[in-house]
């Protein structure tokens, strides 16, 4: 469904926005739009407590499009729903543009919110559709009509404004539906998985129209997905939830290409998982790892808590692996193997290589113009890598 968080009761509903502007300092001096100190969701399931939040701080700018991204049961949709207001916190605090939100109703927050099913109203036109949230704040006509037509300008359906929603496609729905929720002029939008009933192509379509969308508007999107394609596609920043915590936070490069955690490393992508003894630095200040069976790898540096003669887990993703019929030179990791599996991908050929320790390695190598298959199943292989494209995590 799509619900407004200031559209749950019959009268005009009061904004926190509205309840606060004549106070209000230049939005240019205040703080994030959105920021959670400590919060905590428990819940009683008979005798014992469980909680499915354990602890969150986030702080999340004005503008920005940020992504809540984890498995199923991880917590980020409990919490996006207490910044909406429809949950509660057990502990800690909730704020909105600086103003202390916990407790607040939600038809009290200055959010909309939309869900993966549209609820449009069948027998509205989608111009009617769009306009219901204003209606019932009792806004003038006029402006109604001005706001509305902007709005399906912008999501690109004023030619469908007099069509019912069954004569719209999936993707022009969920369009709709952002365009009755934006309508509303919230200080932030949040949108639980709401691309999970499209089909690929579609959903593909859509994230780039939702960027487009959150650029044109400006306001804050607050987006919840358990897809990590559609998280690093779209999000200015990621916080990577397991647990009920928050893992990792970051831009999406940093969490891609510098995971924190094995956790967040297996979870975001693909990681070839290395496991081995930090030996001492050379003398281009690269770390070696002793892998056993006589192999090595390089890591560039290393993070916090690790130092030489710690056990590691020596990460690498499969496109920065390099895989020949000749041993390479330079300074670089070098790993000899034998091809256990190839798959033809059509831009890409998957690799899987067996290592002496009984490692396997991902390879995938994009097929060019003149690229051919570098060996096949059984074959003899050398892999190679920068040190700058590894890193290390404890065990």
């Amino acid at each position: 469904m799509v619900t407004t968080a200031n559209s749950s009761t019959e009268e005009p509903a009061v904004t926190a926005q509205d309840a606060s502007a004549q106070d209000s300092p230049n939005p240019s001096e205040q703080g994030p739009e959105i920021s959670l100190e400590r919060v905590v969701k428990a819940y009683r399931t008979g005798s014992d407590t469980v909680r499915a939040v354990g602890g969150v701080d986030l702080e999340i700018a004005r503008g920005e499009f940020f992504s809540l991204l984890g498995p199923s049961g991880c917590g980020k949709t409990t919490t996006m729903r207490m910044i909406a207001g429809f949950e509660e916190p057990t502990e800690g605090v909730v704020r909105l543009s600086g103003r202390d939100v916990t407790g607040v109703p939600a038809n009290r927050r200055d959010v909309n919110m939309v869900f993966q099913s549209y609820a449009l109203f069948p027998h509205m036109t989608v111009e009617a559709n769009v306009a219901f949230g204003l209606e019932r704040k009792r806004v003038p006509k006029a402006e109604i009509r001005r706001r509305v037509g902007e709005m399906l300008e912008l999501v690109e359906l004023g030619h469908r404004a007099k069509h019912r929603p069954a004569q719209l496609s999936g993707g022009q729905q969920q369009r709709v539906a952002l365009a009755r929720a934006l309508v509303n002029e919230p200080g932030a939008l949040l949108l639980d998985e709401p691309l999970g009933a499209l089909d690929l192509k579609l959903r593909q379509s859509m994230q780039v129209e939702l960027k487009r969308i959150q650029r044109e508007v400006g306001i804050t999107f607050v987006y919840v997905t358990h897809d990590q394609g559609e998280a690093l596609t779209m999000s200015d920043r990621v916080a990577v939830m397991n647990n009920g915590l928050v893992e990792q936070l970051g831009t999406p490069a940093e969490i891609y290409e510098r995971p924190a955690t094995r956790f967040v490393a297996d979870f975001i992508g693909t990681s070839n998982l290395l496991t081995g003894t930090i030996g001492a630095a050379d003398a281009a200040g690269h770390h070696r790892v002793e892998l056993g069976h006589d192999l090595t790898a390089l890591v560039a540096e290393l993070p916090k808590g690790l130092s030489a003669g710690d056990r590691a887990h020596l990460t690498v993703r499969p496109e920065k692996v390099r895989i020949g019929l000749e041993r390479p030179g330079g300074d670089l990791s070098i790993l000899p193997g034998t091809v256990a599996e190839t798959v033809y991908m059509g831009s890409a050929t998957h690799y899987q290589v067996s290592l002496a320790n009984g490692a396997e390695v991902t390879v995938y190598q994009q097929n060019s113009s003149d690229s051919t298959l570098v060996a096949g199943r059984g074959e003899a292989v050398w892999l190679s890598w920068a040190p700058r494209h590894s890193y290390a995590l404890p065990v």
